[in-house]
């Protein structure tokens, strides 16, 4: 397979920041998370089938994290398939995925970028130093340096709704219901039902990081030009990917 100099160059910043990282003392790895009956552990199905692209979620999650201008972190992938007449298009919203082996976890120099014993993965401004290798190990795209602060960021689940019981604005704001947060560890839970009642996929399964945001009816050939996208981008989680 033929690599494109920026894709050589993406690569081998990934590969470089863990490298670099790994010796040194700041970078901990993961937190062991909660297992049944210890506490929750969080976790998001999107459905497919239901969404329709609205970009709701995005607008939302805008507002309610006050991310800047050109920048995102959630937002809906389009792929177009098929020819007309029988040409349609598909919607593959994205956020931080919240891993059971979280990369960026294991590559940050100043433990700016956590796990938590409940798995959401959460970043203090005040620690982070601005080195962007979070940004660069995630195989998603979902991290970005922000503009005002030169800080690394990404979705957390919204969390100071979570810890109030509020859902993240993201799941609030859906109008076709695609989104569904919950408890994983909760077997009566929404998420954990529809989980045991329908065939799931994650993004990329292939990189070893389990995700905890999973998909129903996801296409993997409508998902291939945008896992292409992540692979280019020069900077996760901007407008136009």
């Amino acid at each position: 397979m033929s690599l494109t100099r920026r894709q050589f160059l993406k690569g081998s910043g990934v590969v470089g920041a863990a490298a670099v990282a790994a010796t040194l003392p700041g970078c901990t790895g993961t937190t062991d998370t909660n297992t049944p009956g210890q506490g929750p552990r969080y976790g998001m199905v999107i459905d497919l089938r239901r969404c329709f692209g609205c970009h709701a979620c995005s607008v939302a999650c805008k507002a309610e994290q006050d991310v800047p201008l050109g920048y995102f972190k959630s937002w809906v992938m389009v792929s177009e398939k098929g020819r007309y007449p029988h040409a349609r298009r598909d919607f593959v919203p994205v956020l931080c995925n919240h891993c059971d082996q979280p990369p960026c976890v294991e590559v940050c120099p100043s433990q700016a970028t956590k796990q938590r014993k409940d798995g959401i993965v959460t970043q203090d401004d005040d620690l982070c130093i601005g080195c962007k290798y979070c940004v660069q190990a995630c195989p998603y795209g979902v991290k970005y340096s922000d503009p005002r602060t030169k800080t690394a960021q990404k979705c957390d689940f919204c969390l100071h709704r979570v810890e109030q019981g509020i859902l993240p604005a993201c799941v609030n704001t859906c109008n076709a219901r695609a989104r569904i947060f919950g408890d994983l560890n909760d077997p009566d839970s929404a998420i954990s039902r529809l989980i045991a009642g329908n065939p799931v996929q994650t993004l990329r399964p292939a990189m070893g990081t389990d995700p905890r945001v999973y998909y129903i009816g996801l296409d993997q050939d409508a998902y291939a030009p945008i896992q292409r996208a992540f692979s280019l981008s020069d900077q996760p989680g901007t407008q136009g990917e």
